[in-house]
C-alpha cells in the first residue's frame, strides 16, 4: 500500500506547512483584485479564448515575482526592518482599500464588468502581464507572505521556494481559469440578483478587512 508520508518525505517543504500556504494562496486568489477584476472583464468582452491568453501573461508576472524572491529580494527586505515593515503597512492599506470598495454603498464587485475594446493576441498577454506586474496584492504575497514559509534549517531556500511558488502559481492559474470560463454566467446571476450581489460584496469586504488588521498588527 502506497504511503504518503514517503511523497512528503521528498518534498523541501513539508506537507502541513504546504497545505497552509495553498490554503493562504487559494484565499488571496478568491478575495477581489486587479487580476480577477481584468480576466473576468476581458473574458465577458472578447471571449474566453482572450480571457486565457491574458491569463499566460498573468501567469508569467507570478514566476517573474517568484524569481525575485527566490534570487534574495526577501532577504535584503529582511535585513531591512523598515522596508519590511513598509511592505507590510502598504499591504495592509491596500486590502483595507479594497474591503472598502467592497463595503462601501455603491461599491464595485470584481464580476463588474468594464467594458473593454478588442485587443490583440500579443496585447492581451502583456496586458495580462502588466496588471500581475502593477498588483500590489500579488507583491505582497510573495515579499511578505512567501518567505514567513521558509525554514533554512529544513534544507535550502530555493527549493523551497520554488515549491511554494509552483503551489501558488498553480492555484491562482487554475482558480482564474474557472473564472475566465464561468465569469459572464456569475456577473449575469448578481445583476439579476441585487441581494446576492450585496452579500457577496459584504463576505468579500469582511474576509479583507480581516486580512488587513491581522497585517498591520502581526509582525
Amino acid at each position: 500500500m502506497f504511503d504518503i508520508s514517503l511523497v512528503g518525505n521528498l518534498l523541501p517543504v513539508p506537507l502541513p506547512v504546504l497545505g497552509g500556504f495553498a490554503a493562504l494562496s487559494l484565499g488571496m486568489v478568491l478575495t477581489p483584485g486587479p487580476n480577477m477584476a481584468y480576466l473576468v472583464s476581458r473574458s465577458i468582452c472578447q471571449g474566453r479564448g482572450a480571457g486565457l491568453i491574458s491569463l499566460m501573461g498573468v501567469g508569467t508576472g507570478f514566476v517573474i515575482f517568484l524569481t525575485a524572491t527566490v534570487l534574495g529580494l526577501t532577504a535584503v527586505l529582511s535585513a531591512v526592518p523598515l522596508a519590511f515593515d513598509l511592505i507590510r503597512w502598504a499591504g495592509a492599506a491596500y486590502l483595507a482599500w479594497l474591503a472598502w470598495n467592497a463595503l462601501r454603498p455603491g461599491g464595485h464587485s470584481p464580476f463588474q464588468v468594464r467594458d473593454l475594446p478588442p485587443d490583440s493576441p500579443r496585447r492581451l498577454y502583456t496586458m495580462g502581464l502588466v496588471t500581475n506586474l502593477l498588483n500590489p496584492k500579488a507583491a505582497m504575497l510573495y515579499l511578505s507572505l512567501l518567505p514567513q514559509f521558509i525554514d533554512p534549517a529544513r534544507g535550502p531556500v530555493l527549493a523551497q521556494g520554488l515549491e511554494l511558488g509552483a503551489v501558488q502559481i498553480s492555484i491562482s492559474l487554475s482558480v482564474n481559469a474557472i473564472f475566465i470560463l464561468i465569469g459572464g454566467g456569475i456577473a449575469c446571476f448578481l445583476a439579476g440578483q441585487p441581494v446576492w450581489a450585496r452579500v457577496q460584496r459584504m463576505v468579500m469586504g469582511s474576509v479583507l478587512a480581516g486580512l488587513a488588521a491581522h497585517m498591520a498588527i502581526n509582525r
